[in-house]
């Protein structure tokens, strides 16, 4: 794709071949004769300047911060809006800060789709510059508050709460769980929002997006089903996890999580949280300990030294998961199978 950039070097470079060629002429003449051409390249490099830029608003896209929304936005909006996502794979949403190809994208955008600012403060800013009418503030939505966890609400009653910062609740991006993409009542409801929106913008399209929320909800609820019966074998398996962003799929799906090393992955646990979790561990309370490929702190692996513990990894954002009608289905599944392997294991 050209660039402004490329367009300005070509501009200089053909400015030296022309000054070149002419350099060997009387500077009356040759001053003449380079004017226009200046006058030109200028005229083009506008052109195309303006053109780019147009380009831009013409791509319209829905834009989401992060990957799991977009699997959503991706099944609803499939055969209607392209779907781009913010949040580069590797990132992690509490300490991300926007690039200048992220402003283009939020620029573009007919719809904004993110959690709120208790998780992602890096849009706090652009969001609240955009019309109301183009922005999804998950967290906000009627049909969601009703389902909002209290931080630590979906952790197993075994779990100590440290009292040297280690398990702040007040910390939790306020006063909720904003993992809310990990609870598939919560993604039907997003859908449902994100298919009324682009039924305003794009009512000649009703009929497909009819079809694509249909379709979706569909696969979600055999996808249901089909988790389900992976996770019942070990269902009572205790467990930690480094993060506390895992409260809605535990719930939901009735697993035994015996506690998190910490509630922002951005602060280390206290001493106290890992003496606890390391008693737990000698006592053989838990058969696995879960990191995440953002977050794999060597904490993990000094507590769960010298135990019959295992390490796992599971991955809250669906790294190189493509966004398609299935994706986000893909991705519980995938969640699912990565508790699964480790939790299957003897102690």
């Amino acid at each position: 794709m050209i660039t402004v950039v490329k367009l300005a070097r070509y501009y200089n470079i053909t400015i030296r071949f022309v000054t070149d060629e002419f350099i060997a002429m009387p500077a009356s003449l040759s001053a003449a004769l380079l004017r226009p051409v200046f006058r030109i390249c200028r005229l083009a490099l506008w052109g195309a300047a303006l053109g780019v830029l147009a380009g831009v608003h013409a791509q319209a896209a829905v834009v989401t911060s992060i990957r799991p929304l977009g699997f959503i936005a991706a099944a609803v909006a499939d055969g209607v809006m392209p779907v781009e996502v913010i949040l580069p794979d590797g990132a992690s949403p509490h300490d991300y800060a926007l690039r200048p190809t992220d402003a283009l994208r939020l620029k573009k955008a007919d719809v904004l789709v993110w959690v709120g600012p208790e998780l992602e403060a890096f849009l706090s800013g652009p969001a609240s510059s955009m019309p109301a009418n183009r922005r999804i503030t998950l967290a906000s939505l009627p049909t969601v508050t009703p389902l909002l966890q209290k931080g630590g609400e979906g952790v197993h009653k075994n779990h100590e709460h440290s009292s040297d910062g280690g398990h702040e609740h007040g910390h939790h991006h306020g006063e909720y769980n904003m993992h809310l993409w990990l609870s598939p009542a919560i993604a039907q409801r997003a859908a449902a929002a994100i298919h009324d929106r682009l039924v305003e913008l794009m009512p000649e399209k009703k009929q497909l997006l009819d079809d694509n929320l249909r379709i979706f909800n569909g696969v979600l609820t055999k996808n249901d089903k089909n988790i389900a019966t992976m996770l019942a074998p070990v269902r009572a398996k205790g467990y930690y996890v480094f993060h506390d962003a895992y409260g809605y799929f535990e719930t939901y799906y009735g697993l035994t999580p015996l506690g998190y090393f910490t509630v922002n992955p951005e602060i280390q646990p206290g001493a106290q949280a890992l003496h606890n979790i390391r008693t737990q561990l000698v006592e053989q309370k838990a058969t696995c300990i879960f990191a995440e490929p953002q977050f794999r702190p060597a904490v993990i692996n000094a507590v769960a030294r010298g135990t019959n513990v295992h390490i796992g990894t599971l991955d809250p954002l669906g790294i190189g998961i493509a966004l398609d009608k299935e994706s986000y289905a893909r991705f519980l599944l995938q969640l699912s199978n990565q508790y699964v392997s480790c939790l299957e294991k003897n102690t």
